[in-house]
C-alpha cells in the first residue's frame, strides 16, 4: 500500500495531464488523506471518516488514467456530500448532484478521449454507484481491452467453459445485453454483463 498525503502530487501519474490543476483545486479545496492501494475485487475505491474526525479516501492502482480519475472524483463527491448533508443515502440525489458538478471541468476532450466522453456524459445524466453497472462506459474506459490473461465474456464462444471467481461456468445465449452462463457446479444459470472479465478454462 502506498501513501499518498492531501497535497502531495504522487497521484499526479494515475491521471490525465490535463486534469492534474483540476484534481490539485479538489484536493486543495477538501482535506483528507488519499491512499493508492493494492486492487481489490469488490471495489475501485472507497471514502471514510476516520475515528480521529480526519477523511480518508482510496483508489486502487491497478486503473488506468481514465478510470482512475472518474473514480477518485466519485469518492471525492462521497467526502463533499457528507460534508454539505451529513448522512444521506450513499448514491441517492445528493451525492448524484456534487458527482455531476465536480465532473464537468473534466468532461473535456483535452482529459476524455472522444471515444470515451459520449458513454461519460450518458452515464452522468444518473450516475450509478458503480461504473461497471454501465457497460458501454465500462468497455469505453477500458478501450475495449480486457486485463492481461482475461477476456470479456463475449469473447468466450458459445458453449464453451471459463471461469470466474474461481468457479466454472459453461457460456450459453445471449439475452440482450447479457449472457446466460450455467454454473457447472450448481447447475444454476446466471446472467453475465458483457463487461465481465473471465478466464478462459484449461482442460489439461
Amino acid at each position: 500500500m502506498s501513501r499518498v498525503e492531501t497535497g502531495g502530487l504522487g497521484w499526479a501519474t494515475f491521471v490525465p495531464k490535463k486534469a492534474i490543476p483540476f484534481v490539485q483545486f479538489l484536493i486543495d479545496e477538501h482535506h483528507f488523506t488519499l491512499l493508492i492501494v493494492k486492487q481489490r475485487q469488490t471495489k475501485h475505491g472507497d471514502f471514510r471518516s476516520l475515528p480521529n474526525g480526519k477523511f480518508q479516501i482510496t483508489v486502487n492502482n491497478n486503473l488506468n488514467k481514465y478510470q482512475f480519475l472518474l473514480t477518485l472524483v466519485h469518492e471525492i463527491a462521497h467526502h463533499v456530500t457528507h460534508q454539505k448533508f451529513g448522512l444521506v443515502q450513499p448514491h441517492g440525489k445528493e451525492w448524484k448532484a456534487v458527482f455531476q458538478h465536480l465532473m464537468l471541468p473534466f468532461l473535456n476532450p483535452a482529459i476524455y478521449p472522444k471515444e470515451i466522453l459520449p458513454y461519460l456524459a450518458n452515464y452522468l445524466k444518473n450516475p450509478k454507484a458503480s461504473t461497471d453497472a454501465d457497460v458501454n462506459l465500462s468497455l469505453a474506459l477500458k478501450g475495449n481491452v480486457a486485463e492481461t490473461g482475461k477476456n470479456f465474456i463475449f469473447d468466450i464462444p458459445f458453449g464453451n467453459l471459463f471461469i470466474f471467481k474461481e468457479i466454472i461456468y459453461k457460456r450459453g445465449n445471449r439475452r440482450r445485453t447479457r449472457y446466460e452462463c450455467l454454473n457447472i457446479k450448481n447447475k444454476k444459470v446466471y446472467l453475465f454483463n458483457q463487461n465481465v472479465e473471465v478466464k478462459n478454462y484449461d482442460r489439461e
